[in-house]
């Protein structure tokens, strides 16, 4: 029998969907509210106009992601080795050439998942009922009242809810949901400095007929401290009959128009690769800075600064809410790992809360 309290999950990324699929196992049940109108949060795979699934978000994984490996075997999804055969590139400056190694295959091996990453989440979201995922549901206020929750949402709805648990960034937390009574010092000053994994980042993605590069023994992978590419990255299927790169650009290139990137990019691979770029049947880019992921005031933190943080481990309320995510994990957080490793500890919280 599904459970009579009614949970409610703030936020539909790996986390929040994670977590509902875990407590369904449970027979209980839990809703998931989604501010924006996808699902996935980090998590974005499109498909380019001949088909390669593109990452705009979160990608690879390896052998030590043994929760993420642990679910992707649950879900019958399966893994491919990203490329890495080849030459690769440094280029450290303009003034000096550009260095040329290689990587071993079996170091390190990083995958991806068959598909793409959103297989993930398309899988999780077929395992739970349609009805228990609401887009377009923007939690503004959480507040305690007498033995229960009050969620108020942007569209005015006021949900009762007996158990809340936030999968959100803290940093987006802090800023876009009104906590009543306040959380108890120092947890309000500290979601606000913890940082938001890929907040920052330009994510940026390129599909083309041919592997081009293949023919001149390049990897696809390069690394670049001048021009607008930061980090470049074979990414073909894993069949690969699907061909493409996707990589990171310069945090500047958030200045500039999406056309402005799309001609830099190409101009900028032209110099790593030495050849002339034939035009992709796509460019696209992601700037994660909205307000879904840094809140209202992006401010971008060093690199894992409070993740795993003890405060963010406890529960407020008197036992009724709680909080998830991969920076709340305090190990692999900021990867798919520790958004999973997240959803686990607090479904095992709620369970003995339950019992």
């Amino acid at each position: 029998m599904p459970s009579e309290k009614r949970i409610l999950i703030i936020g539909g990324g790996l986390s929040g969907l994670t977590l509902a699929y875990l407590l369904s196992q449970q027979q209980i049940n839990a809703d998931v509210l989604e501010a924006s109108s996808r699902i996935g949060g980090r998590i974005q795979t499109i498909q380019g106009p001949l088909g390669t699934p593109l990452e705009l978000g979160a990608t690879w994984f390896n052998e030590s992601h043994s929760r993420l490996l642990a679910l992707l075997d649950t879900l019958d999804l399966k893994k491919h080795p990203q490329v890495t055969k080849g030459t690769s590139l440094f280029q450290t400056s303009n003034t000096e050439p550009i260095q040329k190694f290689s990587v071993p295959e079996e170091e390190n091996q990083s995958y991806r998942i068959v598909g793409g990453t959103q297989q993930l989440i398309e899988a999780l979201i077929q395992k739970l009922d349609p009805n228990q995922i609401k887009l377009n549901s923007k939690v503004i206020q959480i507040k305690m009242e007498n033995d229960g929750l009050k969620v108020g949402v942007s569209t005015g709805e006021l949900i009762a809810a007996d158990l809340v648990v936030v999968c959100l960034p803290p940093q987006a937390t802090a800023s876009e949901i009104q906590f009543s009574p306040t959380l108890p010092d120092p947890m309000p000053q500290l979601l606000p400095l913890v940082q938001t994994w890929m907040g920052g980042s330009i994510k940026f993605v390129l599909e083309f007929e041919e592997p081009f590069w293949k023919k001149s023994g390049y990897s696809g992978m390069a690394f670049s401290h001048v021009g607008i590419i930061a980090e470049i990255y074979d990414h073909s299927n894993e069949g690969k009959t699907k061909f493409g790169f996707t990589g990171f650009l310069n945090a500047t290139a958030s200045r500039l128009s999406l056309e402005e990137r799309q001609g830099l990019v190409l101009r900028h691979l032209g110099e790593l690769l030495e050849e002339k770029i034939p035009n992709p049947s796509i460019y696209q880019d992601k700037i994660w800075t909205d307000r879904l992921v840094l809140g209202a005031n992006p401010i971008i933190q060093r690199p894992h600064q409070y993740h795993g943080h003890p405060l963010l481990l406890q529960s407020y309320y008197h036992e009724k809410l709680f909080f998830a995510g991969t920076e709340t994990s305090t190990e692999y957080a900021g990867y798919m790992e520790g958004a999973i490793r997240s959803a686990e500890r607090v479904a095992q919280q709620i369970l003995k809360e339950k019992g």
